[in-house]
């Protein structure tokens, strides 16, 4: 394994310096006025600080209070990866999504334990991956599962079949990201904005695109779609509440032919009727026409879609801003 200097690794609770290399951020730290950040090379061939994702994220002492920037080198990374609750303020970044693959195949059916990839920490950042579980069709099988607050992704891949990506807790935010499944394939009880995405159906019969997890008309949790594309191969609802208070919003979208005159489905639960707050705002396309549309489903005014045009929602306001994207200091992601 190739060192740098400056980089911590913790073995049998020792903290080791093993010599990474310092780069400077573009912007300052979350929490702090730091501008230098570590950054960490995966490089399958030997050329980097480690050949495994998972390798580089053991090795970043728990606790991290510093950024760290994990550049993945093009490869197809055959591992499950777990990002724990303990090591906040990591960047996974790949070259690009269509050549930096993180994958796996676990469909044991259980949402929580077949993830290929788990992010449980705070401050993380994901840009310029693929992330998938090839199981396929008949159990769940979660390519990205996502449960630490303000956490962010930029320009990934997110694919499966059924509950691609568990969008389970904290504040998220999606941007150009393409998000394929078939079943349920964007669902949880995070509050997530979803911007610029293209949002992609493989359901051969009346999939479900979303299925929002909110389970109390208090909590500020909800999926925003944002200036996104929603298309499909067949036919696919926009969403159905897994949770009593489920709550989405589609607003200046635009809605292919794949998306059911109907829009909504109830999930065999019209109790939940007149507690999912199901809103479309400005939308266009085929998909978008309203006339067939759940009467339980909301146009929504100029007033009541202000709320999710803005990251006021994920509070974004205070850290997408202060979240630095790159250890070369070159901008935005």
């Amino acid at each position: 394994m190739k060192m740098h200097e400056g980089f911590t690794v913790v073995i049998a609770g020792l903290a080791i310096l093993l010599f990474p290399s310092i780069s400077r951020a573009g912007d300052a730290l979350m929490g702090n006025n730091a501008s230098e950040a570590t950054h960490v090379v995966v490089d399958q061939s030997g050329n980097g600080d480690f050949r495994r994702i998972q390798d580089a994220i053991d090795a970043i002492p728990s606790s991290n209070s510093q950024q760290v920037f994990i550049s993945i080198k093009p490869g197809t990374y055959r591992e499950k990866i777990v990002v724990p609750e303990n090591k906040p303020f990591i960047t996974l970044s790949g070259t690009k999504s269509s050549n930096t693959i993180i994958t796996w195949s676990d469909g044991s059916g259980d949402i929580f334990n077949s993830p290929t990839v788990s992010i449980l920490a705070s401050g993380f950042v994901g840009r310029d991956l693929t992330i998938q579980n090839t199981f396929g069709v008949g159990e769940r099988a979660v390519a990205l599962r996502v449960a630490g607050d303000q956490v962010a992704f930029y320009r990934c891949r997110i694919l499966s079949y059924q509950d691609t990506l568990l969008d389970d807790a904290g504040r998220h935010y999606y941007k150009n990201c393409y998000i394929e499944g078939g079943t349920d394939f964007i669902c949880g009880d995070a509050a997530s904005l979803f911007e610029n995405c293209h949002v992609h159906s493989i359901s051969q019969e009346n999939g479900s695109i979303t299925a929002q997890h909110r389970q109390s008309g208090t909590d500020n949790t909800g999926y925003v779609f944002l200036g996104c594309k929603i298309t499909g191969v067949k036919s696919a609802f926009l969403g159905r509440p897994w949770g009593d208070y489920s709550r989405v919003v589609f607003a200046l979208s635009y809605l292919s032919p794949a998306i059911l005159p109907q829009g909504w489905d109830e999930w065999n639960d019209q109790k939940k009727h007149s507690n999912v707050y199901y809103g479309e705002y400005k939308c266009s396309g085929p998909g978008a026409n309203r006339s067939e549309r759940v009467d339980w489903s909301r146009s929504l005014s100029d007033g009541e879609a202000a709320p999710f045009l803005t990251k006021d929602l994920i509070g974004g306001q205070d850290w997408l801003t202060r979240k630095p994207t790159t250890p070369f200091g070159r901008g935005s992601p």
